[in-house]
């Protein structure tokens, strides 16, 4: 059996030297030798590197390295002797061969390089696999309309469940080949020993003749055009490779961006979710916490991306079952999406937004242009930035927590797409956030799930334990209502503050302390809706109820005073758009202003 030597130190990888053979069916026969990847320029290297999918790794077929057996999948195979000349040999690096998979620090340093081993290959070969379901005839069909450029319908059904076949394939599915083709300049694909230029492949996928593909499978348009997106960008990447930092990144968009448009796709483990999008990523630099590591545990690293992405100080829990984290920060709303645009054809999304600020914070544009990501923008989502977080995300409303759509968004008309959050007053960061980022497909009515029942039937680990009390409930549907009110969503935050109510007075009575200052933001959020008798209402009963418990000479009793008599001068003027005066509940000696709070919003407990 064939045995890996150490390899040199960095900057090397191995290559495959595909000896040729005039027989197309005699065993496979190659040899393995170092290749000092960093030392030889900058230019395009004559190699080949290969693009590929592994396939069963039960189903093996062995060749020959350096007169020695290696046992390699039978994809991998059905690749090489598809590749093999009949009379010249060829220089290929195949990831499965040239790294040794055994060696887990090796494959981890290796994978560093992947990028910069695709993007100096003079040409990289996508194998989409053997010849089946009328795949020659797909081939031939996509280089004719490339040809033509023709508008007209894929009338023929044979012809459309051909190519509708090949491209199901499970190449286009996975990860990793997205950075594998990002970093092409040169794109070749290859079927059985049909073959298409990807420029062409491309330039025919993306005619309107081809649009009937979709028709029965509409996530799958989305998932075929990211590629194209890549492969059509080859030939215009530059011949000559320029390094802006020691760690070689292809910088195409931020990390964050990539992983919200491609976490939906296959990796053989979850890590390479992450490790195969670093390649890509066009942050300035990445921690050194994220760099390939096999052996750190899933969910460890998926805390240390939401750190990366966000910033140090969030809370944050994952778990090893399951792609999904749980981040607890405070944060403010900045605005919110008012309309939306989706382009299929283009995979972008415009979204219009309405900001709480006017252009201080979001830029001076209202309209934003965002790839598509997995989870689209809608209407009322809202745009949030964390205490720390240097970039926006966009949140939607769930039952007593937010999900998670785009965890790091750049907004247009920023410089350098930075928001510093010590340019906002620590003030504003007065909300608390339950915050859930699920890479899971998100289903059904969202604003009736509540966070208990979500994360019980996503985390494995804790199927029958008890996330939270009853009071831990109270207490997410009071932060939430907050947050709804701070974005001026009243009529939502009034249903949560009710909800929220209900369940102090049950668990803790009327005359509780965090049952009183529920009733009273009720009432605050009551009168910012105009309703003067509902908040009326509320107002004498929370008057009433603190002259019981804490006294009419407390302050916070005077506070309510001064809150009913504030919310009938604002009645008598009927002056449109007042602004009611800020939270400050139970914080002895402060005056209420029209000003941004100087503290966070209590939550009910804080007396």
């Amino acid at each position: 059996m064939f045995r890996y030597s150490p390899l040199p130190g960095p900057g090397s990888t191995r290559l495959l030297r595909l000896i040729a053979h005039p027989e197309e069916n005699s065993c496979i026969e190659c040899q393995l030798f170092v290749y000092p990847l960093q030392t030889l320029g900058d230019g395009a290297h004559l190699y080949e590197a290969l693009s590929y999918v592994w396939g069963d790794q039960k189903n093996l077929q062995s060749i020959s390295v350096d007169q020695h057996d290696l046992p390699i999948t039978r994809n991998l195979h059905a690749a090489l002797l598809c590749l093999r000349d009949r009379i010249l040999d060829r220089f290929i690096w195949v990831d499965a061969i040239c790294i040794n998979q055994e060696d887990k620090l090796e494959k981890g340093r290796q994978v560093q390089y992947t990028a910069e081993i695709y993007s100096r290959a003079s040409r990289v070969i996508v194998w989409l696999g053997s010849v089946e379901n009328d795949s020659d005839h797909a081939i031939e069909a996509i280089r004719l309309a490339a040809e033509e450029m023709s508008t007209k319908s894929l009338v023929e059904e044979p012809t459309k469940q051909a190519v509708l076949s090949l491209v199901r394939r499970s190449w286009f599915r996975r990860i990793w080949v997205l950075q594998e083709v990002g970093a092409a300049r040169n794109v070749l694909l290859k079927c059985g020993r049909k073959e298409i230029g990807g420029y062409a492949f491309c330039a025919a996928l993306n005619l309107r003749s081809f649009d009937r593909l979709y028709d029965d499978s509409p996530n799958l348009r989305s998932l075929i055009r990211s590629v194209i997106y890549l492969i059509r960008g080859a030939v215009f990447r530059p011949k000559v490779l320029t390094k802006s930092s020691s760690t070689f990144s292809l910088r195409i968009r931020p990390l964050g961006e990539l992983i919200e448009m491609y976490h939906t796709r296959e990796a053989s483990r979850r890590h390479d979710k992450i490790f195969a999008l670093l390649g890509m990523s066009s942050d300035d630099s990445i921690a050194a916490e994220l760099l390939p590591d096999y052996e750190l545990p899933w969910e460890k690293l998926l805390e240390r991306l939401v750190r990366f992405l966000l910033c140090e100080q969030i809370s944050v829990k994952t778990w090893a079952s399951t792609e999904i984290a749980v981040i607890n920060s405070q944060g403010c709303i900045l605005g919110r999406v008012s309309s939306e645009d989706s382009s299929d054809r283009n995979d972008i999304q415009q979204v219009y937004i309405t900001s709480k600020y006017g252009s201080e914070y979001l830029g001076s544009q209202k309209s934003w242009t965002l790839q598509a990501s997995a989870k689209p923008v809608q209407v009322g989502d809202l745009i949030c930035l964390l205490r720390g977080a240097t970039k926006p995300m966009i949140i939607r409303l769930c039952r007593d927590y937010f999900a998670v759509i785009m965890i790091s968004v750049t907004p247009p008309g920023i410089e350098s797409g930075n928001i510093g959050y010590f340019e906002l007053p620590i003030a504003y960061f007065r909300s608390e956030f339950l915050l859930v980022w699920d890479w899971e497909e998100l289903q059904g009515n969202l604003e009736a799930q509540n966070y208990e029942t979500m994360v019980g039937k996503r985390v494995a680990e804790r199927p029958n334990a008890r996330i939270g009390g009853h009071l831990d409930k109270m207490i997410r549907l009071w932060n939430v209502g907050l947050v709804l009110e701070d974005a001026g969503e009243y009529k939502k935050s009034e249903d949560r503050l009710h909800e929220a109510l209900e369940g102090y007075e049950r668990a803790c009575g009327k005359e509780n302390l965090s049952t009183i200052n529920c009733m009273e933001r009720l009432a605050v959020v009551c009168w910012k809706m105009k309703q003067w008798a509902e908040a009326e209402t509320w107002f004498k009963e929370v008057i009433e109820t603190r002259e019981n418990v804490q006294g009419i000479n407390h302050q916070d009793t005077k506070n309510s005073i001064a809150n009913l008599t504030s919310m009938y001068r604002d009645q008598d003027s009927k002056v449109p758009r007042v602004r009611p005066p800020a939270d400050t509940l139970n914080i002895p000696g402060m005056t209420r202003s029209k000003s941004p709070p100087t503290a966070k919003s209590p939550t009910p407990e804080q007396n």
